[in-house]
């Protein structure tokens, strides 16, 4: 098989999860159902020859994708066909076909975002500084410090993903044509003033709105079962760690299929160390918040150096260490420049 398979099989499986799937009740025989499903959208990735491409199919389809159709089999999450607020409209098939493969995450009816960005940045000026960026490692990164071409790589990670999501809410809106109301992909995670703002309200709101609902929620209410309310807060502990581990595994599972290799399990130990710091500081701050208060002119660098200086020793080593950054940044430059010629072409047609 090639890789055209991919995008084949995606449409096809969805329609029978959309027509199928849902008629069953919910629970285990609407999740049995859905195995098939996301076996195979585990395996998918593999059909292709190309880094960028395993990357952004290993991070839409086996890791969002899965994650969502595991919440549909619940009814829960952003797949639910019939929503049960009485102003939801019915969830449409292309709807549920777009929501389910790209990364976005759907206003929740009677949830006010309060998001007001310090620094506007729009689409265009992401794309510029990203092009600058790219263009900065590709060309220069032979005389370039190593740390400093890793706090690029900080940037470049933060940009790429709030221009996938743009990019894919653009095709909704206006190729498409549906109207659905989206939240943004980040809160500006550079003003974080602790690693609970940075993880939970800042960065890659659509994966933290994952976790929370498929790790967190599941794992804290299974705990508080077992050892009873009276004991919450360790339920709320074990709930934390738990989501920074899945995590950690998702982003394995990306660079294992982008590089080939045997895992080091740096990645993992990475957000495993986040998620230990992350519970720390909650209870540290639960016990100081009114005899030891912290300014956010201390905290906020605090916060981004620790990110910062922990991803240099933990995140990007397994990435750098087999050349897959280079290959993805090549591949994508590519697509770039691929997807800019048709759009130049499709618009000399019409134009």
């Amino acid at each position: 098989m090639t890789s055209i398979y991919v995008p084949v099989s995606i449409i096809p499986s969805l329609c029978y999860c959309y027509f199928f799937s849902s008629k069953l009740p919910k629970g285990i025989p609407r999740l049995i159902s859905l195995l098939p499903i996301i076996h195979l959208f585990t395996i998918l990735p593999l059909y292709f020859s190309s880094a960028f491409l395993i990357a952004l199919t290993t991070f839409f389809i086996t890791w969002l994708a899965n994650f969502k159709l595991t919440l549909f089999a619940f009814d829960q999450g952003p797949l639910v066909i019939n929503a049960p607020a009485a102003n939801a409209k019915k969830l449409s098939l292309l709807v549920f076909i777009c929501i389910a493969t790209l990364p976005l995450r759907a206003k929740q009816h009677g949830f006010k975002s309060n998001f007001n960005r310090k620094i506007p940045l729009n689409l265009a000026a992401e794309c510029v500084i990203l092009a600058a960026c790219m263009e900065m490692i590709l060309r220069a990164r032979s005389e370039m410090h190593h740390k400093l071409v890793l706090i690029v790589y900080c940037v470049m990670i933060f940009l790429v993903i709030d221009i996938l999501v743009a990019f894919s809410s653009f095709i909704i809106k206006y190729f498409v044509g549906l109207e659905v109301e989206l939240d943004p992909p980040s809160n500006e995670p550079y003003f974080s003033t602790s690693l609970q703002d940075f993880w939970g309200r800042r960065w890659n709101l659509t994966v933290t709105n994952m976790l929370r609902l498929c790790v967190y929620n599941p794992v804290r209410w299974v705990v508080v079962v077992v050892v009873g309310k009276e004991r919450a807060r360790w339920a709320q502990r074990v709930a934390m760690l738990a989501t920074f581990l899945v995590s950690g595994l998702m982003h394995e599972l990306i660079f294992y299929y982008v590089n080939n290799v045997r895992p080091s399990w740096e990645m993992t130990g990475f957000f495993a160390l986040h998620g230990l710091c992350v519970v720390v500081e909650t209870d540290v701050t639960r016990a100081l918040k009114d005899t030891w208060p912290v300014s956010g002119l201390v905290s906020g660098p605090l916060t981004i150096g620790f990110v910062m200086v922990t991803s240099f020793g933990l995140f990007f080593p397994p990435l750098i260490r087999n050349g897959a950054d280079v290959k993805v940044l090549e591949e994508f430059v590519f697509c770039c420049d691929f997807f800019k010629l048709k759009m130049l072409q499709f618009v000399s047609h019409f134009g």
